[in-house]
């Protein structure tokens, strides 16, 4: 039986499938998934003795850890996959808005499965779960002695024996672990009698007492600049939420490299250098286990760390009382605020600002005040997070309901984590399986003035944010007092306060208008004459796209509505009684190719009409005899000139199907509105729309625009998603786009609460070439070669488009791609029997296939041609049907 092949074996008392054991997971040594299993089932006697009863975070190389010049992806997993057997023992810490279950190394053939799945390093914390499933204290201190640049594994052990020295003095005894990676990790083992936050204050007055002693060999901040020619004392890992490498576990580095146990005679050798797999496998087969004295012994007893005692969670998300880590004011505690913050994102990850050092309290400037910033956040449940700067940081409160706008309202806020300052500008989206996965956009940002701040009790503040935010433009008095009551430490109130401050000259009124969090509000003025200004498409914001997804995808806990996929172009209009303009998806000004749509002009009714105008979100269709979009003809209605649009005030030839562009019938279909009023005048002016929920967009827009001969505003479906699935395929349209209710507009970025969901599968292409005609093609083109850029935006070869063409668009195509041809392909990985025959071409146009799929060398799989993109650019262009 091929070693690829799934198979299954005994480990234990355990049955184990396992499959691809002839993986290569390190390349540069041949490493397989078979020898990384034997290596981990070789160490279990020693290994699990230091990670028993520990809740094991993994990093995974599912495809290898690839080379210096093309690593490979690596997932980093806390949860226990669902894939996991169901023998494997799990210890699970709950939360405040979720529970993590980690799996944990109690047996080896839970370390035979972590080598099936790839999951090559091991990380655990300083503590282990209790008899009771609750966390214990830390069992031991750890110190991370990292070289800075210029210094290396001599100078690590040189600080190893000075903080073996302190130890011993401290009555701990020291063991030393080279890392795998660079430095050295120093143990300590504990008796479980103090918790992490006091275990971690030791480890820094340690660090920093090194540092006084050898100031030109130490240091202890966790500022990288100031490392050069040090060595880094990292004592932040003893903190209840961060891991360290496990002794014994292997490295995702080029060759396999452990974390491997050290006597201290080895760290006096000259030439100490890290261990490899097949070294360590001999230590241990020799008997040499040096940190033997730290392993796990269950027949000690456990101290259970009761009382006032007890220890930390990892990860946890939310902390009660005062902020996360903060001390009592006025305390004088050295405590790195962003500790927590750190310790629940991994920076290689997330596009979250993760700073590596403790947030120090700036000395604020003359006529300098603190700053807030309120953003929305589109992630597991929607929210908004209200943060507010204060000792060095951003103190933050979940509020699920948005700030209160109105002083007859009291909102839950629940405290979370210290944000450092750096959020205070962050927009984004926060990648699936990290911690507040989701998208994240600015509400509203500004200055504050702080009225009290009583640490974990009550806060009152002025926030001034911007003209156009959501807090309305003017400054508004918030407090925020503690609530312990409603269900624990973390919880708050936040309340806008009676007792408003005057904003321009005018005390606002004391009843904020009753609209739901989330929507800006702007003065009812119909726009003045002096603003019927003349638009262009640069006043027009970008389209929201929509993630390409599966049923799957749609939470059931979610309120979602479905409209049709139309296939056409994406148009963002902008209108106003006496002018239309039309922006393509990439911004192209298309107004004068669509004269028909003009009637969108007169169409505006209710506040539109009252404003002066709006700005909408569409899509331009072309209908065949049946009344149902159709893409190529789509494209006919959209001129032949060598620009792919129609000269204005001409009628174009005939196409394929027979029809004068100017026969073809066009219908702009709107289905969501992003303005109330006309582009380009002052945002007091305007009311914006784009932070009001997708659910009242829809309702306003119905109010908003009239039906016309060539502009719709096609219904949505609130059924069932089979439903509207059902009615695209009996309409023979592509798919259906669900849309979350509660879901706001996010201009120009891709959003996972609109969710695409294709009954046929279409991929955007880049033309970067052509390949002869033979037979009746011959004097011609056969096909066309293609590429789709990857994440990066690298060109990458996609492979041959023949299918999809009619003689006469060939002929369209051949005239078109003449004008770009080029000597040399523009990408290097087209293979040697499709460069036999073919001509190329500068990598400018887009254009779109119909296809089966993708092959293992991520080639299309019969692809037919459908027609050119003129709204799309190839820097837009990404894979959708991975």
């Amino acid at each position: 039986m091929a070693r690829s092949a799934r198979q299954t074996y005994t480990v234990g008392q355990r049955r184990l499938s396992v499959s691809s054991l002839d993986k290569v997971l390190y390349p540069a040594t041949g490493t397989t998934k078979a020898e990384v299993m034997e290596y981990y089932l070789a160490v279990a006697g020693v290994l699990i003795p230091q990670v028993a009863r520990r809740p094991v975070t993994r990093k995974r190389w599912v495809d290898g850890v690839g080379t210096a010049d093309h690593p490979g992806q690596v997932f980093f997993r806390k949860d226990l996959e669902d894939s996991a057997p169901s023998w494997i023992p799990v210890g699970r810490l709950a939360h405040a808005d979720h529970t993590n279950t980690y799996p944990l190394a109690d047996e080896p053939a839970v370390l035979a499965w972590f080598a099936q799945v790839a999951a090559l390093e091991l990380h655990t914390p300083q503590w282990r779960f209790g008899r009771n499933g609750q966390p214990r204290n830390p069992d031991r201190l750890v110190l991370d002695l990292d070289p800075g640049e210029g210094t290396g594994l001599a100078e690590c052990a040189e600080v190893a024996r000075w903080c073996r020295e302190i130890l011993a003095d401290m009555g701990l005894q020291a063991y030393p672990v080279t890392s795998g990676s660079k430095g050295i990790h120093l143990y300590a083992g504990l008796d479980g009698t103090h918790n992490a936050d006091a275990i971690s204050q030791v480890a820094h007055e340690l660090a920093k007492a090194l540092e006084a002693d050898h100031p030109d060999a130490v240091v202890s901040s966790m500022r990288k600049s100031s490392r050069t020619g040090k060595v880094f004392v990292d004592w932040s890992q003893n903190n209840g939420s961060k891991t360290t490498v496990a002794p014994y576990s292997l490295r995702g580095r080029d060759r396999p490299t452990v974390a491997a146990p050290r006597t201290w005679e080895e760290l006096a050798d000259p030439g100490l250098r890290h261990l490899e797999l097949e070294e360590v496998l001999r230590r241990v087969a020799d008997g040499t286990n040096p940190l033997a004295p730290l392993g796990w012994a269950p027949a000690d007893g456990e101290h259970e760390g009761e009382g006032g005692d007890a220890g930390p969670s990892p990860d946890t998300a939310d902390d009660g009382g005062a902020a996360a880590g903060s001390p009592a004011a006025g305390s004088g505690d050295a405590v790195d605020r962003l500790a927590k913050y750190r310790s629940m994102r991994d920076a290689n990850k997330t596009a979250e600002p993760v700073p590596e050092d403790a947030p120090v309290p700036r000395e604020a400037a003359e006529g300098e005040a603190p700053t807030f910033v309120i953003q929305e956040h589109h992630a597991r449940r929607l929210h908004w997070d209200f943060r507010l700067e204060h000792s060095g940081v951003l103190v933050s409160w979940a509020v699920p309901k948005g700030p209160p706008l109105d002083t007859d309202a009291n909102r839950l806020a629940v405290m979370t984590e210290d944000h450092p300052l750096e959020y205070g500008t962050f927009e984004g989206t926060i990648a699936k399986g990290e911690y507040g996965a989701g998208e994240v956009t600015i509400w509203d940002a500004g200055t504050i003035e702080i009225e009290k701040w009583r640490e974990g009790q009550e806060v009152i503040a002025v926030l001034h944010g911007r003209p156009e935010g959501g807090l309305g433009g003017v400054p508004r008095r918030y407090a925020l007092i503690n609530a312990p009551g409603m269900g624990g430490e973390k919880n708050w109130l936040i309340h806008l306060m009676k007792d408003q401050p005057e904003a321009g000259g005018a005390r606002p009124a004391s009843k904020a208008p009753a609209r739901a969090a989330g929507r800006r509000t702007t003065a009812t003025t119909a726009t003045d004459p002096a603003d019927q200004q003349a638009f262009t498409v640069a006043d027009l914001p970008a389209p929201m796209l929509a993630t390409a997804g599966r049923p799957a995808d749609l939470t059931a806990d979610e309120d979602w509505s479905y409209e049709m996929k139309w296939d056409g172009y994406r148009l963002i209009a902008g209108a106003s009684p006496g002018r239309l303009v039309l922006a393509s998806r990439n911004g192209k000004d298309l107004t004068a190719d669509y004269p028909a749509l003009e009637e969108l002009t007169g169409l505006l009714t209710g506040e539109a009409a009252e404003r002066g105008g709006a700005v909408l979100d569409g899509e331009l269709v072309a209908l065949d005899d049946a009344g149902r979009p159709d893409f190529g003809l789509l494209q006919e209605a959209s001129g032949r000139t060598s620009r792919g649009r129609r000269r204005s005030g001409r009628p174009g030839p005939s196409g394929p199907s027979g029809r004068a562009a100017d026969e073809i019938e066009l219908r702009y279909l709107v289905f969501d509105i992003l303005q109330l009023g006309p582009p380009g005048v002052p945002a007091r002016r305007v009311r914006s729309l784009l932070r009001t929920a997708y659910g009242e967009r829809r309702e306003i827009l119905d109010a908003a625009v009239g039906q016309g001969e060539v502009v719709a505003v096609p219904p949505g479906h609130r059924g069932t998603l089979a439903q509207a699935r059902r009615a695209s395929r009996e309409l023979r349209l592509e798919g259906v786009v669900a849309k979350r209710t509660d879901s706001t507009y996010l201009s120009g970025r891709r959003g996972a609460a609109w969710i695409k969901l294709k009954l046929e599968q279409h991929q955007e292409v880049v033309v970067i070439g052509a390949r002869r005609g033979r037979g009746g093609r011959a004097g011609g083109i056969g096909s066309l070669l293609v590429a789709v850029p990857d994440e990066s935006g690298q060109l990458s070869y996609a492979g041959r488009v023949g299918t999809g063409f009619s003689a006469e668009q060939l002929r369209q195509v051949q005239d078109r791609l003449r004008r770009i041809e080029r000597k040399t392909p523009p990408v290097r990985d087209v293979p040697a029997e499709d460069r036999a025959d073919a001509w190329w071409v500068r990598p400018s146009l887009v254009g779109e296939v119909s296809l089966a799929g993708r092959t293992r060398a991520g080639r299309l799989r019969q692809a037919a041609w459908r027609g050119w993109r003129e709204d799309k650019s190839p820097d837009q262009v990404r894979w959708e049907t991975e």
